[in-house]
């Protein structure tokens, strides 16, 4: 299996009603925790992947936002959470 990097921003409010709070990156079903900021990551570069991120507060999840990878797609990518910790997170391509 032929493997390709992307990169993915996690950027967060400057001013959110939540503080202390880190995203979890989701690629392909597995969760890892991740720091706000740029990463890079490996995913299969021959089919399709879903990449998710949320954040969790110990309590709740909220933030969540999905994407599906093609093999064509730019591997840009840049979540931004929300202000809130009942909205959604936006996560979209970025051009490179």
């Amino acid at each position: 299996m032929s493997t390709r990097r992307i990169e993915l921003t996690m950027h967060r409010p400057r001013l959110a009603l939540y503080a202390g709070v880190r995203p979890t990156l989701v690629i392909g079903g597995r969760g890892q925790p991740t720091q706000w900021g740029d990463g890079t990551w490996q995913v299969p570069a021959d089919r399709h992947t879903t990449i998710g991120v949320y954040l969790y507060n110990r309590m709740w999840r909220f933030g969540q936002a999905e994407l599906v990878l093609d093999p064509e797609d730019t591997p840009a990518l840049e979540y931004r959470a929300p202000v809130l910790p009942f909205l959604r997170g936006r996560l979209i391509h970025r051009p490179l």
